[in-house]
């Protein structure tokens, strides 16, 4: 008697959403990426020691030749960071991802090149800047999104990420260290916030951010975001809300 055939998968494969930053390259000085960025990780290594980096080079005139590309990735590698994909971009990109055996991930894809004959594509998010402190004047309302809010009603734990696309978030339990929170609108804690929180996910720059206890490893409106240690000791554990004014960020207390 034949033995049975086991027709079981040893792996699943699954898409979803996954929170990777993005490095959008202004000048192709491998040397001064890399110190940056090694800042960077110096400062909040719980938050880049290690993360996952797409490299975007549409912010150049010309797509770079491999031995920068190549020089950026170790670069990079070596401040403490992991180049996993290049954004979309020209067939010259299309190019180099193969020659540093990279994958193109079409949800970066840069603003200025469309498909053949394809619609544009949608704005892509743009890299987090690091934004200057600054006090904060009242709030006006938030930014609505364009469907109904996502609610989640039980506590975000380390490792999770929950997303509302193209809406507000509504996050009715914690959000604990090392879980994430994202919208393309605005987000709404009534827990504590102790891992991540990223309004205005593709760009929104009117989202924001309400937290009734304030503790995060990071916020972010539109990719403009500030890291634990550059947020005020007085604004911990408080009511807070995070916006957008002029290109900064803000923060004020609630209360």
């Amino acid at each position: 008697m034949s033995a049975q055939t086991d027709y079981a998968q040893a792996g699943e494969l699954k898409f979803g959403q996954v929170g990777i930053a993005n490095l959008r390259v202004r000048s192709l000085d491998p040397a001064q990426l890399a110190a940056e960025m090694a800042e960077r990780v110096q400062r909040a290594p719980n938050l880049f020691a290690r993360a996952a980096v797409v490299l975007d080079f549409g912010g150049l005139s010309k797509a770079p030749g491999i031995d920068e590309a190549r020089a950026l990735v170790d670069g990079l590698r070596a401040a403490g960071v992991l180049p996993v994909a290049l954004a979309y971009g020209t067939r010259e990109i299309d190019a180099l991802s193969q020659q540093l055996g990279l994958p193109l991930l079409a949800k970066f894809r840069a603003q200025y090149e469309r498909a053949d004959d394809a619609p544009a594509p949608a704005r892509a998010p743009e890299p987090l800047r690091a934004a200057e402190p600054s006090p904060a004047p009242a709030a006006p309302a938030a930014a609505s999104a364009s469907a109904p809010g996502l609610i989640q009603a039980t506590p975000v734990r380390s490792g999770q990420q929950v997303y509302a696309e193209q809406r507000d978030l509504t996050v009715l339990a914690p959000v604990g260290a090392g879980a994430e929170v994202l919208a393309d609108g605005s987000i709404h804690i009534y827990g504590a916030l102790r891992g991540r929180a990223l309004a205005g996910a593709r760009g929104n720059e009117g989202a924001r951010i309400f937290c009734r206890e304030f503790h995060a490893e990071l916020v972010a409106v539109a990719g403009h975001y500030k890291v634990m240690e550059d947020i005020p000791a007085a604004l911990h554990g408080k009511a807070v809300q995070v916006w957008l004014e002029n290109g900064q960020l803000k923060l004020a207390a609630l209360d």
